[in-house]
C-alpha cells in the first residue's frame, strides 16, 4: 500500500511553502496526526497531516475499504497578530482525527464542532467546511486510490452554526458574502442573521 502522507506534505509545500513550526498529537486508538503552520505575509495558514493516510468510510457500511474512499486533509487560514491562534494545533487535529474515531466522513458543507473555543479566547467553536481545489489543488493518487482534498475550514460562532443546520451552508455563505465578512479574522464579530 502506497504511503500517501510524504505526497501530502509534498503537495502542501509546493502550494503552501515551507511549514515553520509542526506539531503532532496522537489520541488513543488513533493514528498520528501533525499539524504544519505556514506563514505567508499577513497570513497564518495550520493544515492537518495525516487525515489523508486512510480513506474515510461511511460508519453504516458493513465493511470499511481499506484502499477506496474519500481522503482528506484541513487547511485553517487566519490573520496573523490579531489573536492567539498558535493554540488551535490541539482542536485542528482533533477534527482531523474524526473520521477516525468517529466513522465521520468530512465533506464541504459540513459543520465540524470541538465543543470549546478553537483557541483561547475565540468566538469560534465550529468550523464549516469548505469546497476543496481553491488554495492547495487535489493530490491525484494511482487507481484505484480517490485523490486527497484540501478542505479549507471557516470559523463559525455558535450562532452563525446553529443558524446554518436550518438554513444550510450555503445560506450561510451567501450571508457572509453579502456582508463582506472576513472570514480569516480571527477576532471578527458575528455576521447579523436577522
Amino acid at each position: 500500500m502506497v504511503d500517501v502522507l510524504p505526497l501530502v506534505e509534498a503537495r502542501l509545500g509546493t502550494a503552501l511553502g515551507e511549514p515553520d513550526a509542526r506539531a503532532a498529537v496522537t489520541f488513543l486508538g488513533t493514528d498520528r496526526i501533525e499539524v504544519l503552520r505556514f506563514q505567508e505575509g499577513d497570513v497564518v495558514r495550520y493544515a492537518t497531516l495525516g487525515m489523508s493516510a486512510h480513506p474515510m468510510t461511511d460508519p453504516t457500511g458493513l465493511v470499511a475499504d481499506p484502499v477506496k474512499g474519500p481522503r482528506a486533509e484541513l487547511v485553517l487560514s487566519v490573520r496573523a497578530g490579531v489573536a492567539d491562534t498558535g493554540k488551535v494545533l490541539r482542536p485542528l487535529a482533533v477534527l482531523a482525527a474524526t473520521p477516525q474515531v468517529e466513522g465521520l466522513v468530512v465533506t464541504p458543507g459540513a459543520s465540524l464542532d470541538v465543543g470549546e473555543p478553537l483557541w483561547p479566547g475565540a468566538p469560534f467553536t465550529s468550523v464549516l467546511v469548505g469546497e476543496p481545489g481553491g488554495l492547495v489543488p487535489d493530490l491525484e493518487l494511482d487507481a484505484p486510490l480517490d485523490p486527497v482534498r484540501f478542505l479549507p475550514l471557516l470559523p463559525m460562532t455558535p450562532n452563525e452554526a446553529a443558524w446554518k443546520r436550518v438554513h444550510g451552508a450555503g445560506a450561510l455563505q451567501e450571508r457572509w458574502l453579502a456582508n463582506g465578512t472576513d472570514l480569516r479574522d480571527p477576532a471578527r464579530r458575528p455576521v447579523p442573521l436577522e
